[in-house]
């Protein structure tokens, strides 16, 4: 027995290991499927910031008003809003292989229309669908990244996938400004048809063909159904118009306001009621996928709301047009490109928290190093700020979404995908809501502390108007009283200009504590291996 022992613990040494403990491989079929899915992800987020980029140069084509014009943009959020969380229900109904083909296919026929559309009401239509079946893709393909791919691959697909969620959001204004300024407006609908084809081309190749389930039609929660989608557009209205409408101050707002609110309510009580629920809500009573969705709520606030203040900034301010403000954009686009395929790499070698925390404090520290801008804080003083926003983002969307939904059941991964997609972006509507309301009140304020400066007493001030009076004078005014009114307008205009500039500060510090406050919310998660709450699979 002895002299057996040593040769059998070296037959022992070399047999191989468990197959339980071995990754499954993934097949190259998955592969084409996960990154076909991706790829239409990222083609929906882009097309709001794409379009938002050229939205003036939209409404001038089809003789939209400013009001009235931004409802291109808002009509497509709303639908794609509502038909996130909706996505894993119908998906179930008429089988993903189909309810993602037609989507993407229609996705890329609406586009085309769009560049055709020849007036306000077409656009706001085509608009509104098109965002129906754009938001399709985005969950859609979340849920193949969490159900197809086995939990050691699914770092490298959700760094695909943060392709969409980070990247795309950010490279929007630099496509959209390029293609505008050089082509036409029409072009940022052109735009997603060779891509697209790629994109259909590879899911009508890799995704299973499965029987549709068309009994579930009759099953479907309905009652959660109509309250989620009348909840959704009414808030989603809300904070797309509150602030062009004075909030509360509009019987309009407060009614949609109203309607959102019970509508909403009465979708809450019906979910955790009902016996086969449209969104399994119980899900964010486990501990990681609650303060997730919480830090992604938050990334989404902070993600959207510094897309939307900073070509704002760089229009209003510096007189930037589309194609400038994108070549600034860049360079919060451009880095993730390089970053984020290197992440997975990071969650092999470091705890996911510990990146999602590096990766919230640089995207904060990125918004207060904007806080004491000047008249002649522009694209060179942006460069470093964007820099090191880019690499936060790149650091945070990966790892957030492994580390909130892990240990999700297969048969909860619709509710999971659905739910986590549509908080990014209600956070980004909220937040963009909340920083036009901050800009507005902030610029009054700073507005009313300045003028108390610029006093007809002070002797500073009386000097000033009397060298721009005569400036007026000598440039062909010959009328003083003209010049002297021209020179008190000229001050005026100083005067707003300087308190915008205060105002814009303020809003990326408002951007830079909310991320701290998603920072907390890091705290918070447990190690996914610890997480009991479904088991990890």
């Amino acid at each position: 027995m002895s002299t057996l022992q040593p040769a059998l613990n070296a037959t022992s040494a070399n047999l191989p290991a468990p197959a339980a403990a071995a990754t499954p491989a993934v097949s190259t079929k998955t592969w084409i499927a996960v990154i076909g899915a991706t790829l239409g992800a990222f083609m929906a987020v882009l097309n709001i910031q794409i379009v938002n980029a050229s939205l003036a140069d939209i409404q001038g084509a089809i003789g939209a008003g400013i009001d009235d014009g931004g409802w291109i943009s808002t009509s497509y959020l709303i639908a794609e809003i509502v038909v996130i969380p909706l996505s894993g229900w119908l998906a179930q109904v008429f089988s993903i292989r189909i309810y993602l083909l037609t989507n993407a296919i229609l996705f890329l026929a609406l586009s085309a229309a769009c560049a055709l559309a020849q007036d306000l009401p077409q656009m706001i239509v085509l608009r509104a669908v098109q965002g129906f079946t754009g938001g399709v893709l985005i969950p859609m393909a979340f849920t193949l990244i969490i159900t197809l791919l086995p939990r050691a691959k699914q770092p490298v697909g959700l760094a695909l996938f943060a392709l969409s969620a980070t990247f795309a959001p950010a490279i929007g204004p630099t496509i959209g400004g390029y293609l505008t300024e050089n082509f036409g407006w029409q072009y940022i609908f052109y735009v997603n048809l060779v891509p697209g084809a790629i994109m259909v081309g590879m899911l009508w190749y890799a995704l299973e063909a499965k029987p549709m389930k068309l009994a579930l039609l009759g099953e479907g929660d309905w009652a959660g159904i109509i309250t989620m989608a009348i909840g959704l557009s009414a808030l989603q209205t809300v904070l797309e118009e509150g602030n062009k409408d004075d909030w509360f101050g509009s019987p309009f707002i407060v009614k949609l306001s109203v309607i959102a609110a019970v509508a909403l309510t009465a979708f809450l009580v019906i979910e955790l009621t009902v016996k086969k629920p449209l969104l399994n809500l119980r899900l964010l009573a486990r501990r990681n996928f609650g303060f997730g969705m919480l830090a992604n709520f938050l990334l989404g606030v902070a993600l959207y709301g510094s897309v939307f203040i900073m070509p704002q900034y760089l229009a209003r301010i510096q007189g930037y047009n589309a194609e400038q403000i994108g070549l600034v954009l860049a360079w919060t686009g451009l880095p993730q490109l390089v970053l984020i395929p290197l992440v997975p790499r990071l969650m092999q070698k470091f705890d996911a928290r510990i990146i999602i925390g590096i990766g919230f404090v640089l995207f904060s520290a990125s918004n207060f190093m904007n806080i004491y801008m000047t008249n002649d804080y522009a694209a060179d003083q942006l460069l470093w700020p964007n820099v090191v926003r880019a690499i936060g983002q790149a650091l945070v969307m990966a790892p957030l979404s492994a580390v909130a939904t892990a240990g999700i059941e297969a048969e909860n991964a619709g509710s999971a995908s659905g739910l986590f997609n549509m908080m990014r972006n209600l956070g980004g509507a909220v937040g963009i809501a909340l920083l036009q309301t901050v800009l507005t009140k902030r610029e009054q304020y700073h507005s009313n502390v300045l003028m108390q400066s610029v006093s007809v007493f002070e002797q500073a001030t009386r000097t000033r108007l009397e060298q721009l009076t005569q400036y007026f004078v000598n440039h062909g005014i010959l009328d003083r009283a003209d010049a002297s009114h021209r020179a008190y307008v000229a001050i005026g205009h100083v005067v707003q200009k300087q308190a915008y500039i205060f105002a814009f500060s303020d809003t990326f510090y408002l951007l830079g504590t909310a991320l701290i406050v998603a920072l907390i919310a890091v705290f918070f998660l447990k190690k996914p291996g610890q997480t009991s709450a479904g088991g990890a699979h």
